[in-house]
């Protein structure tokens, strides 16, 4: 009897252990500092990283938005902060002010990580936007800032920077705001254009918030709409990386803050939607990175994304 008593104890242990590990990812999946407008690159060393701009406490705004930090994880659940790796008092053309680090972007190219970050460099801000490019040997470390994109145009809203890598290895830059979306394709240094940028053409009610990412043979664009009071990600397809673009719908709703910025990625065959919310601090410029689970339906389109607090891996 005793035997069977403690087996039967033993079983539940086991069966709680095995619960406790499937469904200990939880949101936002950064609690000790608050972060915004998640980047997630996969990497060749087989870790998932994402690229977080940060709101500073105690809050003011956008305008304090200061020092990037990166996170890790090779499993979805345990994340390590690698800490900062930027801010705005190494940029040496930027805003004599500071603050206003933006949504940024990684890639990668033969060796060498490429960080892409929006700052102004005057303090009338919103018309001297930049895209500035930091460089290193590691994916979460070293980075020094190189210079910045020339992109052509009145610098008004060039923010939220995204750059796609295509199978072929071709690379394309990508900006979004202001209402504005233009692509084009880069030369191979990854520090310039290889042409002129064009407009986005095809989406609908477009915001800011680039993301462009590839499945099964089809690209998609996902961004922020001008939704009143709360942003929604929607998206558009083409069969090419510039479109023109055929818009989709809505894939997710807004979150409990008036922004929402987000990555979409595919990481051990699972595809995830990165974006944030306010739910730790209640306040929409202390923002927190959360990450759901995407599906897609047979014909490609994507399922709505609905945020949790806790789901299975």
């Amino acid at each position: 009897m005793r035997y069977r008593t403690m087996k039967k104890t033993f079983l539940i242990l086991a069966v709680l252990a095995l619960t406790a590990n499937v469904t200990a990812q939880k949101n936002p999946f950064i609690q000790h500092m608050y972060t915004a407008d998640p980047s997630a690159r996969v990497w060749a060393d087989g870790r998932l990283y994402v690229y977080a701009s940060h709101d500073i406490a105690p809050p003011r705004g956008c305008d304090l938005m200061d020092q990037y930090h990166v996170f890790s994880t090779d499993d979805m659940v345990n994340w390590v902060d690698h800490g900062e790796i930027l801010r705005s008092s190494q940029v040496p053309w930027g805003r004599p002010e500071g603050g206003f680090m933006w949504a940024p972007d990684c890639a990668y190219r033969d060796g060498t990580y490429y960080f892409y970050f929006p700052h102004p460099s005057g303090t009338e801000w919103n018309k001297t936007w930049k895209v500035g490019v930091a460089t290193s040997s590691k994916p979460a470390s070293d980075f020094k800032v190189q210079g910045y994109l020339d992109l052509g145009g009145d610098n008004f809203a060039m923010i939220d920077p995204c750059v796609f890598v295509d199978d072929d290895g071709q690379a394309y830059f990508y900006y979004g705001g202001g209402g504005r979306c233009k692509g084009a394709k880069m030369k191979a240094n990854m520090t310039e254009l290889d042409g002129t940028l064009v407009d986005m053409t095809g989406l609908d009610d477009f915001h800011e918030a680039t993301w462009v990412h590839k499945y099964n043979g089809t690209y998609y664009l996902s961004y922020s709409d001008n939704n009143p009071g709360a942003n929604r990600k929607k998206y558009a397809t083409s069969k090419s990386p510039l479109g023109p673009w055929t818009y989709q719908g809505i894939y997710m709703d807004p979150t409990d803050c008036d922004t929402n910025h987000g990555s979409i990625v595919e990481y051990k065959g699972q595809w995830y939607a990165f974006y944030h919310d306010s739910s730790l601090s209640g306040r929409g410029n202390l923002r927190s990175v959360c990450v759901d689970k995407l599906e897609y339906n047979a014909d490609g389109t994507i399922k709505k994304v609905v945020p949790t607090k806790n789901w299975t891996k």
